[in-house]
């Protein structure tokens, strides 16, 4: 796979309560990913966090089903840049707006290695409620067991994703 480019280092915050806001964000364990794994695990799925994608160290699957290889992102509306809730900081514009798109350009590299290795991808916004991801999942792991083969890697309806090509 080829390298992601990065965005440079960071100008810096542009106030003490915005680097205090920033710093306190969660990587994983986050309130959208905790309500998918809290209905998961009550419906009787097992499953890993923070999965390593193979041969990308520094990557992680959010939930990962291994044995029937399917791969799940929770991915955040500001970090990733979805269609319906993201914003643009108006300090450092340019840096977020890189910061952002190379975000989109390791999503795509990411969800194409793993379909390369024969997993199923599927991507949510975390505005999407936990019930429908849970319901999406528990599709996508029946249609693997009865041996359908991935399915696609789509948001809701009502949620654009970004390309995963």
């Amino acid at each position: 796979m080829a390298r992601t480019p990065q965005p440079g280092p960071h100008p810096g915050s542009s106030s003490a309560e915005m680097s205090r806001r920033m710093g306190v964000v969660k990587k994983r364990d986050n309130g959208p990913e905790m309500a998918v794994r809290r209905l998961l695990h009550a419906a009787g799925l097992r499953y890993r966090v923070a999965w390593p994608v193979p041969g990308q160290r520094r990557r992680t699957i959010d939930i990962a089903f291994t044995r029937a290889r399917l791969a799940v992102f929770i991915d955040g509306c500001f970090w990733h840049g979805c269609p319906l809730h993201a914003t643009s900081p108006k300090a450092n514009a340019a840096w977020w707006a890189e910061k952002i798109a190379t975000n989109q350009a390791r999503d795509a590299d990411v969800t194409a290695q793993l379909r390369e290795l024969a997993w199923t991808v599927l991507r949510f916004w975390e505005h999407e409620p936990p019930g429908d991801v849970v319901m999406r999942i528990v599709e996508a792991l029946e249609g693997i067991a009865a041996g359908q083969g991935a399915v696609s890697s789509t948001c809701s309806s009502n949620a654009p994703m970004k390309s995963p090509e």
